[in-house]
């Protein structure tokens, strides 16, 4: 099989999307298939590798600028025609889109008018980043990109059942299911390491832990209302444009910055908590990540966690935006040792048997789906105009 990727971040960035292709890429080259991978440029530096290959993928790079307020993550420049020609000259049998916006955007335009189907993955709840970055005047425009790239695609993968509501009941058809996995072996509870916790928390206090982007929609400044909690130190794991001022504002919060290797999953399972405050992950990989390293989980009752959380099993969730539950939850599993025990070996046995081997082996099993159905990529009549769905559509209710 011969599929294109195209990705709207990837190496050297890490991040959700670009972890999930690495999956992807990585069961596909055991399949012996040939892939491309279409992403934005990344300047090379001394500290910056930039791989023109991964996992026997040979890597595109588009011409790219920097987003404003968020330099390491760029935007492919140039048109659908660029995309278009790409395409027809590697004449893939499916084209993967990975988390679609920009640069996915113009590759389901082109796959369109050249017919190749297209599997796109719903990753990123862009519209809902508006009103964290000050600009909730262009939530309506994001969702009706949104919207318009998910009628085009042959069909739509989201991450969970708050996602596939939220786009059902925006009118998008063909929408189903494809969880994330998790390295089992990598994240246990094996990992836990008495030197690390010393070395945040020398008091022998409780840790509980955060990983992931420091960045607006994260809402990592919401943890403030855990700085103070008796016993415990708050660990930070990640970097990204708010760091400074997060550090500024959480003086007595420790801060580790990126970890990965085999940094990351010792620290995470070296955690007594994992807290996420997000209330716009579509997934939430890190809290698998937590659960599979034995650690129980309070997090936003919205989203992915929703599916990945079951309360006073395997954690706590609470309403967005309600701050005091957030801190009550954390203070009555960190106030109760055996409670937290059983939380974190029910967290531990919930995620056994999710692993990527089995979630890529679905995913090519959507694209022969889509690849056998070529009148579902058909272009479009020629007179015909993009569906425009009412902005006021019917959202879930949490």
């Amino acid at each position: 099989m011969r599929i294109a990727i195209v990705a709207e971040s990837f190496l050297p960035l890490m991040n959700g999307v670009t972890h999930s292709i690495l999956r992807v890429l990585e069961h596909l080259q055991e399949r012996g298939d040939e892939v491309l991978v279409i992403a934005p440029s990344t300047p090379s530096t001394k500290d910056t590798v930039v791989p023109d290959e991964v996992y026997g993928a040979h890597v595109h790079r588009l011409p790219s600028v920097p987003l404003a307020g968020y330099a390491n993550v760029r935007v492919a420049l140039g048109g659908v025609y660029r995309v278009k020609r790409i395409l027809a000259d590697y004449a893939p049998d499916v084209v993967h889109l990975a988390s679609p916006f920009v640069l996915g955007w113009r590759a389901a335009q082109a796959a369109r008018q050249l017919g190749i189907p297209t599997v796109a993955i719903y990753q990123t709840e862009v519209p809902g980043y508006a009103s964290r970055y000050g600009v909730p005047f262009l939530e309506n425009w994001a969702w009706s990109r949104v919207e318009q790239i998910h009628l085009l695609a042959s069909r739509t993968l989201v991450p969970s059942t708050f996602a596939l509501n939220q786009l059902r009941g925006r009118g998008i058809p063909r929408v189903d299911m494809w969880r994330r996995g998790v390295d089992t072996r990598r994240f246990t509870p094996d990992k836990r390491d008495a030197e690390w916790r010393a070395s945040v928390a020398p008091g022998g206090e409780r840790v509980i832990g955060y990983v992931g982007r420091l960045a607006a929609e994260k809402q990592v400044e919401d943890l403030a209302v855990l700085a103070d909690v008796p016993g415990t130190r708050l660990v930070i794991v990640g970097d990204g444009p708010q760091r400074p001022a997060l550090e500024a504002a959480l003086p007595d919060v420790v801060f580790t910055g990126f970890l990965g290797g085999a940094d990351l999953p010792r620290a995470v399972a070296s955690f007594d908590l994992f807290v996420h405050p997000g209330e716009f992950e579509t997934f939430c990989q890190t809290i698998q990540e937590a659960m599979a390293s034995g650690v129980p989980v309070v997090a936003t009752g919205r989203g992915g966690p929703l599916d990945l959380v079951e309360n006073s099993r395997t954690g706590w969730l609470y309403e967005p935006g309600d701050l005091a539950a957030l801190r009550a939850r954390v203070m009555d599993l960190i106030g109760d040792d055996a409670k937290r025990r059983a939380f974190a070996a029910a967290a531990h046995a919930a995620v056994q048997g999710r692993t990527w081997s089995a979630l890529s082996a679905e995913l090519v099993g959507h694209y022969k789906a889509v690849i056998g159905h070529p009148e579902a990529a058909s272009p479009p009549a020629p007179h015909s105009r993009p569906v425009a769905l009412s902005l006021g559509a019917a959202r879930p209710r949490v």
